[in-house]
């Protein structure tokens, strides 16, 4: 199959859930940006995972499994995030052995398969499929920043299905932009919809 790779661009607090945050992965060649919204432990993981230089005073749960990782002579390959089934990531994490090179895949959460990719600088991928499904396309404009938050601009779930096609991509690239994925994600939903009426 033909994989995707996708970098980290960052973590961003959920506006609309709380305690949630959005782990933003992209695909460089398209710029198309996938969302994943994770929890406040998952956030930190990742977050202290790519700063190679803080460490902990105890091992968190995403460090002591990377131990044992080694310890067992495997390695991280690949994270794989293969589908997204009702707004919810699957992912698989890909090791091999060291010794003899037997591979070994394993299901996960995406949080921690990501967490777990960024402790081996292993790379992550997604399919072709999953972005279509659930990637952003967000087009760089200099946008006016509101004085209230974007989230409170944008019309009900409800009062989204009045409004134009034309007008509900710009309300998904101001979301982007502001980094309000929730309310960028339900949007997507609305036009998805919309789209398979006409098909």
């Amino acid at each position: 199959m033909d994989y995707k790779q996708l970098i980290i661009r960052g973590i961003s607090y959920s506006q609309t859930q709380s305690g949630a945050y959005a782990l933003l992965l992209e695909h460089e060649e398209t710029h198309i940006k996938l969302p994943v919204v994770i929890g406040n432990f998952e956030a930190q993981s990742i977050s202290l995972g790519l700063e190679k230089d803080i460490h902990p005073p105890r091992p968190l749960t995403h460090d002591l499994f990377t131990k044992f990782i080694v310890s067992a002579n495997y390695e991280l390959v690949s994270v794989i995030i293969y589908q997204i089934v009702d707004g919810v990531f699957f992912s698989n994490i890909n090791f091999k052995n060291k010794a003899n090179d037997e591979e070994l895949i394993l299901d996960a959460r995406t949080s921690d398969a990501v967490a777990m990719a960024v402790r081996f600088d292993a790379p992550i991928f997604t399919t072709q499929q999953v972005l279509n499904e659930a990637g952003i396309l967000l087009e760089l404009e200099d946008v006016s920043k509101e004085e209230q938050p974007f989230s409170e601009t944008v019309p009900s779930e409800d009062n989204l299905k009045a409004v134009s096609m034309e007008e509900l991509q710009k309300l998904l690239d101001e979301a982007v932009k502001e980094e309000d994925f929730d309310t960028a994600l339900e949007i997507q939903e609305e036009i998805k919809r919309r789209k398979k009426k006409i098909d």
